[in-house]
C-alpha cells in the first residue's frame, strides 16, 4: 500500500484496535503470480508475536488454504469507514473531489492448525469474540457432538503471525483544520450520514 506521510498510522495499539473493530477482511494470496481472495472474519491475538497474530477459518473445500503449505505470503486487507468528499465542502471550491477512507494491510505466512483440540479452541474463541457476553449468546456447547465433529472436519483453521503492518487513514489531514471540520460536518449532515467517518476525522483533527 502507498501511505503518504500525512495519512500513515504507525501506532500498533491503534492498528490493533482498528482490526478488532473491523474484523471482516479479505485474505489474498498469489502463488505462481495468480491472485486468489477470500472474504473472512478474523480474530486478533495481540500477544501472538511482535505485531500480533490473525486467526480465522475457511471451508476445507476452498483450496486457498493449501497456499499456506506452499509457503505463500498472505495479505489481509481490513477496511473501515469511507466516503466521497465533495469540493463544495471546503472553504475554497477550487479543488477536486476525493475519497476519505480507513484501511489496514496485514502481511504474513499462514500456518494450518491441525490439532483437533486447538481447532475447537480457536472456533470457540471466535464465537466468543463475535457473540459477545450478551445473555443467551451462542457457543460451541449448543451443538451436538456429532454436528461439532462434522464441522471441524469441514473447515480449516489457520493463523497468520503478522510480519508487517501498513495503516492508511486518509482523513483530510493534508487540508487545513477548518477544512477537516467542514468535511466532518458535511458527512454528518449528508442525506446518508457517515458518523463513523466523521468521528475518525474528529480524532485526527484533534492531533493537529
Amino acid at each position: 500500500m502507498y501511505p503518504p506521510p500525512a495519512f500513515r498510522e504507525d501506532d500498533l495499539g491503534t492498528i490493533h484496535a482498528f482490526i478488532e473493530r473491523h474484523p471482516f477482511g479479505v485474505l489474498t494470496t498469489a502463488p505462481g503470480g495468480v491472485p486468489f481472495a477470500t472474504h473472512l472474519a478474523f480474530g486478533l491475538a495481540r500477544e501472538g508475536g511482535e505485531r500480533g497474530m490473525l486467526v480465522a477459518h475457511m471451508a476445507r473445500a476452498n483450496s486457498q488454504w493449501r497456499h499456506f503449505e506452499e509457503g505463500a505470503e498472505a495479505l489481509v486487507v481490513f477496511t473501515g469507514p469511507h466516503d466521497y468528499v465533495s469540493p463544495t465542502w471546503y472553504a475554497d471550491r477550487a479543488n477536486v473531489p476525493t475519497w476519505n477512507y480507513t484501511a489496514v494491510h496485514a502481511y504474513g505466512r499462514g500456518r494450518i492448525v491441525d490439532e483437533p483440540s486447538r481447532v475447537r479452541e480457536e472456533m470457540a474463541s471466535l464465537a466468543r469474540t463475535f457473540e459477545g457476553d450478551a445473555p443467551g449468546a451462542w457457543s460451541l456447547e449448543d451443538l451436538p457432538e456429532s454436528a461439532l465433529d462434522a464441522l471441524t472436519k469441514a473447515i480449516v483453521v489457520f493463523e497468520i503471525p503478522i510480519e508487517r503492518l501498513e495503516a492508511k487513514f486518509k482523513l483530510s489531514q493534508n487540508r487545513s483544520v477548518e477544512d477537516m471540520e467542514r468535511v466532518a460536518r458535511a458527512l454528518r449532515d449528508a442525506p446518508r450520514p457517515n458518523e463513523a467517518l466523521a468521528e475518525w476525522m474528529d480524532r485526527y483533527r484533534a492531533r493537529r
